[in-house]
């Protein structure tokens, strides 16, 4: 964190301080939620959990070298004590933010954000210094956690912004306000919240709105919804996509036998072939997303270019790929579900199976889809059938019944229905064999990542 004595800490937060004997004791590190995570010069914040009460854990926190505690009440222990502890991370990060001089960038959309964000970081990497979010902390404490990690002299913050309403992306852009920001796409993630893709988009919108005429918005020009967002903003617009619209673009596309995207990546008159090591088609979005946001903040090209042949995805559960000793493969994607994401990755166990490998397909529920959910888990079902995956296990309750139903009832023959994920394991272990690819994908509260990461390694 950028240093900052208690005192202007408890006034940055509208706090007091309690059992404090010096107020220009200096915080240097991060805020932490977690007591077992604090860094020496570090704030803990001590937030209340449905099963315990940061409180509680005050003094430990101490003991792991915090300097004091966020707290709504005493602690015993050295404290700001605020209304609020969300709201004064909030209100601390925009302190902090406002004296920090590198260059924000930010991030959203229905998919993509968190592999986005890794593919940039490491571009980023290669120029300056980066802070970017952890794993998908994106939320109303993720992303101030987020934004209290920046140092003096940071030259990238990137930051991821979630939304599941009106408003949320607005009032995370007034803790930080970004200088370049991008939005990837507009799907069906949280369509049962938000009503419809038209109010999803609206949500996402207010990125670019809170973008000033010295900003740049970055967004991708194959997505109708997202590319009309350039009638609402100040900012200038990068556009990033496919079509001859696109200032950044992807040409003379091409999938190799592991799904992997090759293609000739412009922009003006710079070109460069690009290979990415990254599994399935929906990663070309995200890494022409990254090389506009980096080109946005100063990166060359050739940098640019460098950085996505060399990329990886560093955030577990997406796409992440494990070759087993005997031959079988393993596609953890099991961290969210949409069906736009569903579909991808379907389209990616298809092109491996174009090899002649016997592919099966493990799907999970996907939730927040409002009255949408039965007719998607339909399609999805059907989609399976269409593209010729061997085997089709799906897991849960109804939906992923109906699922199931649609895949037999559009041809597969290998369909298997279970409710629990812990039958998965004795199914596939029973029926696998060398050179068999297995897609493990599920809402991330059907904790089939669990499942993936035991079969990976062979349970």
């Amino acid at each position: 964190m950028i240093s900052m004595t208690l005192a202007e800490v408890a006034r940055a937060v509208g706090g007091r301080l309690d059992s404090v004997n010096d107020d220009q004791v200096t915080v240097t590190a991060p805020t932490a939620f977690d007591s077992r995570q604090v860094e020496a010069g570090g704030l803990f914040a001590a937030l209340p959990g449905k099963r315990v009460d940061g409180h509680d854990f005050a003094t430990a926190a101490m003991d792991n070298g915090a300097v004091a505690v966020l707290a709504t009440r005493p602690t015993g222990t050295p404290a700001v004590i605020v209304d609020d502890v969300v709201t004064a991370m909030s209100d601390l990060a925009h302190d902090v933010a406002t004296r920090y001089t590198g260059r924000v960038l930010a991030i959203t959309g229905s998919a993509g954000k968190t592999s986005t964000k890794d593919l940039l970081t490491q571009i980023l990497s290669r120029h300056g210094s980066v802070v970017a979010t952890q794993r998908s902390f994106n939320n109303e404490i993720g992303f101030p956690h987020t934004v209290l990690r920046v140092q003096a002299d940071t030259d990238f913050l990137v930051l991821e912004m979630g939304a599941r309403g009106r408003g949320h992306i607005s009032h995370l852009a007034a803790i930080a306000r970004p200088q370049i920001g991008a939005v990837l796409g507009i799907g069906s993630a949280h369509i049962g919240e938000f009503g419809s893709r038209e109010a999803i988009a609206v949500a996402k919108r207010e990125l670019v709105e809170a973008l000033d005429t010295s900003g740049i918005a970055v967004l991708n020009a194959d997505d109708p919804l997202v590319a009309e967002m350039a009638d609402h903003t100040r900012a200038q617009v990068l556009r990033f996509g496919t079509g001859p619209d696109a200032d950044v673009r992807a040409e003379d596309i091409t999938l190799d036998a592991s799904a992997r995207a090759r293609f000739t990546l412009r922009h003006g008159d710079d070109a460069a072939p690009i290979a990415l090591g990254v599994v399935g088609v929906h990663h070309l979005t995200n890494a022409l997303a990254a090389a506009a946001l980096a080109l946005s903040a100063g990166v060359g090209f050739a940098t640019v270019a460098e950085g996505l042949n060399d990329a990886s995805l560093v955030s577990g559960s997406r796409m992440e790929v494990t070759e087993r000793p005997d031959g079988v493969t393993v596609i953890n994607d099991a961290f969210n579900a949409s069906p736009e994401s569903v579909e991808a990755a379907l389209l990616s166990l298809a092109t491996i199976a174009a090899t002649l490998r016997p592919t099966v397909a493990v799907l999970g529920e996907m939730r927040e889809l409002g009255d949408t959910a039965p007719a998607l888990h339909q399609k999805i079902g059907r989609q399976v059938a269409d593209l010729g995956i061997g085997t089709l296990i799906t897991v849960g309750g109804h939906h992923a019944e109906l699922m199931a139903a649609a895949a037999r009832d559009a041809g597969s023959a290998q369909v298997t229905h279970v409710e629990a994920k812990d039958e998965v394991l004795e199914l596939l272990t029973e029926g696998l064999r060398g050179r068999d690819v297995v897609l493990i994908k599920g809402a991330n509260s059907a904790g089939l990542f669990e499942t993936a990461a035991a079969l990976a390694a062979g349970h």
